[in-house]
């Protein structure tokens, strides 16, 4: 209710402003939206599941007014978006991974990809905050980590997919980047070959312990043992123990891959394992150079956890719009989440606030920079 006053001298009439909505003239406040937003983004509840939910309790909210809604919410909260992916591009080192996603199809579904690239700076003390970015496509070429990366110029850690490839080429502009592959991606290549308990539980289908694959993973450990030891120290610190500690058994290591692999034929499973290091050993050992280098990749694999379980809920995406949009939104959700942050909260707090804040001050919005609103009212 906005009261109307007239002033009897001037004969002038005021009220007050009307009430910021993110849907022009819309009936759904910051909070229920967030809700909505944080139900279908992090919990995985389509939109349809939500509005039975709501007819049961008594409101009328049907999906197509909901997606009307999600869709306002995405324009509103742009400009945040903007300034979580400038943020992200500017790091000196990023996490990249991928992973797939239906999307909607004449007559069946494509098997897209949801992509992410994570800015996490805290294993070796880094003091910038951590922060997730997504993008969304229809399918895997190489063209989209080229252009999700264009004006990136650091270290890119990633799995062995061929598509990152030209962004570590000499004459890439502006300049090429920095390989770091994961030896997390490795172990499991030797760990799959030694998984005792696995194999107990196949019974008589189980396939011979491979002592050398069992080799392989132990020696892999020691070089793990050493990373625990020195995570959340100073970049320098790191590569001046590695140099000392971990230097010694990477080079035995690539003796003993280098003496077994003669002894095995080419369809050994093992000789495969053993092939996907000695191929990439410059991508695998490049941590030895460099202390802001991890050891493994699962950074972004810990980032796209949601959409590997919340996909088996929702099935697909309707569109490359709604793809798009739940790479949007996954930015936002999962860089609050990374912050120590309650996203829903954040969310609610940001919608009701994002367009009283002038663009000079949006940054406090941000995660990283944003205080609850009951902290404020307390200081007050």
């Amino acid at each position: 209710m906005r009261e109307k006053f007239t002033c009897r001298e001037c004969e002038k009439i005021t009220q007050p402003p009307a009430p910021f909505h993110v849907t022009p003239r819309g009936f759904a406040g910051p909070n229920l939206l967030a809700m909505i937003l944080f139900e279908k983004f992090a919990q995985h509840q389509p939109l349809n599941r939500q509005s039975e939910r709501y007819a049961r309790e008594g409101v009328d909210l049907s999906m197509s007014t909901l997606a009307d809604q999600v869709g306002a919410c995405a324009a509103a909260l742009k400009p945040i978006h903007y300034l979580i992916e400038a943020h992200v591009l500017a790091a000196e080192r990023l996490h990249g991974d991928d992973t797939t996603v239906p999307i909607l199809a004449k007559g069946k579904t494509d098997t897209g990809r949801i992509w992410t690239y994570v800015r996490d700076d805290r294993p070796f003390g880094g003091l910038s905050p951590p922060a997730a970015l997504y993008y969304a496509s229809r399918d895997r070429r190489q063209e989209h980590p080229e252009r999700h990366l264009k004006s990136f110029t650091g270290i890119l850690q990633a799995d062995a997919y061929g598509g990152y490839n030209p962004l570590f080429k000499f004459d890439r502009d502006p300049n090429p980047l920095t390989q770091a592959l994961c030896w997390a991606h490795s172990r499991r290549k030797f760990f799959v070959l030694a998984d005792i308990a696995a194999n107990a539980k196949r019974g008589k289908n189980a396939a011979p312990i491979s002592p050398m694959a069992l080799e392989g993973v132990k020696r892999i450990d020691g070089l793990f043992d050493i990373e625990r030891e020195i995570n959340g120290l100073s970049a320098d610190q790191r590569l001046d123990r590695r140099r000392k500690e971990s230097v010694p058994l990477v080079d035995e290591l690539q003796v003993w891959l280098q003496t077994e692999r003669a002894k095995l034929s080419r369809s050994s499973p093992v000789a495969e394992a053993i092939d996907y290091m000695l191929k990439r050993w410059d991508g695998f050992t490049s941590f030895l150079d460099d202390g802001r280098i991890c050891l493994t990749n699962n950074a972004a694999e810990r980032a796209l956890r949601g959409f590997a379980l919340g996909r088996k809920s929702w099935l697909f995406a309707e569109s490359d719009r709604g793809a798009d949009r739940a790479a949007f939104m996954a930015t936002l959700i999962m860089t609050a989440k990374l912050n120590d942050i309650d996203p829903q909260a954040w969310l609610a707090d940001v919608l009701a606030r994002i367009a009283d804040t002038p663009m000079t001050r949006l940054e406090q919005l941000l995660p990283w920079n944003w205080t609850p609103p009951t902290v404020n009212a307390q200081a007050a």
